[in-house]
């Protein structure tokens, strides 16, 4: 078979002690372009940069060799080593790059301090992970999962990612989905709960009967159910705290585990609540982004039983 000859022609725009960028300028594979861009070096050089996490596609990081190249594309080669892979066991990163971090976390982490936990949250172990490459680095807070629910959320690593999300929110978050398990089998298979929140003294939102608070907006539907529960999808619309849980007690239907919003039982042993889709415009290069992650088994197997 004829081996293809690729030829990597690429516009350097910046160089520095740092790093330099390049644009690329017809549609190739990544190590192809990165020999002819640095052939000043030995090929094995070359593989060592792009092993070490020092290589980024229009702002992710790469390791993958036949990562495909398109004309336009921006390849920035660091000259310092990249960091080691996240690793924890309650946070589990789904996508990075250079203005936003998706994580999965698990129940029982927060997602930011509170007055009496500083250290043992999200935001903490993300910090901690961006400011190992640069002690300058930060990350900014874009929304919350609450300390007992599971599931995909986002912080930006710039001010500026950040402000042009939370300016746009409900129109650059193109998809919210959520699952729960709930006690009992809501009367219809799908609907949609509109309803006012107001939250009192005890910090407890709940479902305001006078019409007053923030229009809350979820859209459900039953995807199995038992005699005892029943799983629900759930799509938010807006994005108010404590949404979901107000507005299922509300219904007389509220989350299992969840005792603060009148659940009865815990079979699962936690907020039976996971956070299981997140679609976005990405606030700097305009592209839909979407990610999913699995239903927790322990979910499954209540309506199952």
């Amino acid at each position: 078979m004829k081996q293809r000859r690729y030829t990597a022609k690429a516009k350097s725009r910046s160089a520095s002690s740092k790093g330099r960028l390049a644009t690329v300028n017809e549609d190739t594979t990544l190590l192809p372009f990165l020999f002819e861009l640095l052939k000043e070096q030995s090929k094995s050089s070359v593989k060592s940069i792009l092993a070490n996490r020092q290589i980024s596609v229009n702002g992710r990081t790469t390791t993958q060799f036949d990562t495909p190249l398109r004309s336009g594309d921006e390849v920035r080669i660091s000259f310092q080593r990249g960091r080691e892979d996240f690793r924890h066991p309650m946070l589990r990163l789904v996508w990075e790059d250079d203005s936003l971090i998706v994580v999965d976390k698990r129940n029982g982490l927060l997602s930011m301090a509170t007055d009496k936990i500083k250290e043992k949250t999200a935001y903490h172990l993300l910090s901690d992970y961006v400011k190992k490459l640069d002690p300058a680095n930060k990350i900014f807070i874009l929304h919350r999962l609450d300390r007992d629910t599971s599931g995909l959320m986002m912080f930006a690593k710039t001010r500026k990612a950040q402000q042009i999300l939370q300016s746009n929110w409900n129109e650059m978050i193109t998809e919210r989905s959520y699952v729960a398990v709930v006690e009992g089998k809501p009367a219809k298979e799908m609907d949609l709960l509109t309803s006012f929140l107001v939250e009192n003294s005890a910090m407890k939102v709940y479902v305001s009967t006078q019409g007053d608070g923030q229009e809350a907006i979820t859209r459900y539907k039953v995807l199995k159910s038992t005699n005892q529960y029943s799983l629900l999808q759930l799509d938010l619309e807006t994005g108010r705290k404590n949404q979901i849980r107000a507005q299922l007690e509300s219904i007389g239907h509220p989350i299992a585990g969840d005792v603060k919003y009148g659940a009865a039982s815990n079979p699962a042993g936690r907020l039976a609540l996971h956070a299981r889709k997140l679609c976005f415009i990405h606030p700097e290069t305009g592209e839909e982004l979407r990610f999913e992650t699995a239903i927790p088994s322990i979910f499954n197997a209540i309506v199952k039983q």
